[in-house]
């Protein structure tokens, strides 16, 4: 009898997980790309939390423009389009432009792109996402921030 209510309790834990679709993957965020003329490009991982299978972690790191200090800009022509490319599709995101003073400026995002500045020059942008349970209303089950720059030459 004992035998038979473990086998019992290992099926329901077995369909319990694998019913759920809203677990993450992986120990940290999945990589995120900007597509510019077709062409990917990997951006830096900032801070995030995340929870893989019940376990939690979290890292905390520098703000974007210490994050990107050693990292070249990638070059754009005035109002280009720039994609956003991540494979597992976040529940919230958003986009801000950082200045050298750190102040932030919200960029809206349409159809996952935006459009780079008119003006010539290098700028520093965060993209924030949020991966929330399905079930648990306000609940987060992984966050990130991921930064990049672009050269409007």
């Amino acid at each position: 009898m004992m035998l038979k209510h473990s086998r019992l309790l290992l099926l329901s834990l077995f369909l319990l997980l694998t019913g759920c679709s809203n677990l993450l993957v992986g120990d940290k965020p999945p990589p995120f790309y900007i597509v510019i003329d077709g062409i990917e490009y990997e951006t830096k991982l900032g801070s995030y939390c995340w929870t893989d299978n019940g376990n939690g972690i979290c890292s905390d790191v520098s703000g974007v423009l210490d994050l990107l200090e050693n990292e070249p800009p990638i070059s754009v022509k005035p109002n280009e389009t720039i994609q956003f490319k991540l494979e597992l599709k976040p529940s919230v995101v958003s986009l801000a432009q950082v200045e050298q003073n750190n102040k932030e400026i919200e960029v809206p995002i349409i159809n996952n792109e935006i459009k780079a500045p008119a003006d010539k020059g290098i700028y520093y942008y965060a993209y924030s996402c949020w991966w929330m349970d399905k079930k648990e209303k306000d609940t987060s089950l992984g966050d990130a921030y991921y930064a990049f720059a672009i050269e409007v030459e």
